[in-house]
């Protein structure tokens, strides 16, 4: 049996403890996360954007969760993004006809991502919007953000926008492009870095 001398670092393999990963890539997305709206559903909308970190460029392994609430503002509490065959075990993707909600989306090679949902409807005082929680490499702790929609009346009076200049606010109100979908791109860090939130 050969003994190897673990007092040397350099004679120790990293485990996943010693380093900051990401690791989540291999177990957390799961097939169909992005599609969270029912099929044919008239008021599904479709985000997308990319994730960049501090120097501009986009991260290719990030990963997004994504809440909201249906059109009316009601939180579902149903299960359905993860269900397995009873009998085998095997994954079988989301049934197409309830909304759960919740997305599960890993960035492409090019940082990309995106997630067709329900249009969110209003909650409270708050202007509708699509809760984020963001996992990247370099992160020893996930982010919080949000996705507002333009051309809602409640943005003015949102009481987390009004705390924010219009730059920083601009942060969270996705663009509408031409073909109906929106653009809402996350950046980690520098300029134009995104408004993170911060719960306790």
């Amino acid at each position: 049996m050969t003994k190897i001398d673990t007092s040397s670092p350099e004679n120790v393999l990293p485990t996943p403890s010693h380093t900051v990963g990401p690791f989540y890539g291999h177990a957390l997305p799961f097939k169909g996360g992005e599609d969270v709206a029912p099929l044919g559903h008239p008021e599904t909308v479709t985000v997308h954007g990319y994730v960049y970190d501090g120097e501009g460029r986009p991260l290719p392994d990030a990963l997004l969760e994504v809440w909201g609430p249906d059109p009316d503002g009601n939180l579902p509490a149903v299960d359905g993004s993860m269900r397995r065959d009873p009998a085998s075990g095997g994954y079988l993707g989301r049934n197409g006809v309830e909304f759960t909600g919740f997305g599960r989306i890993q960035t492409d090679a090019d940082g990309h991502w995106y997630v067709r949902t329900l249009r969110p409807g209003a909650r409270g005082r708050n202007a509708p919007y699509l809760s984020v929680c963001v996992f990247a490499r370099g992160l020893l702790v996930h982010l919080f953000t949000r996705i507002y929609l333009p051309g809602d009346a409640a943005l003015a009076d949102d009481p987390l926008l009004a705390q924010l200049d219009e730059e920083r606010r601009g942060t969270l109100i996705a663009v509408r492009e031409d073909s109906g979908a929106y653009r809402f791109d996350i950046r980690l860090q520098g300029e134009g870095e995104t408004v993170f939130l911060e719960f306790q």
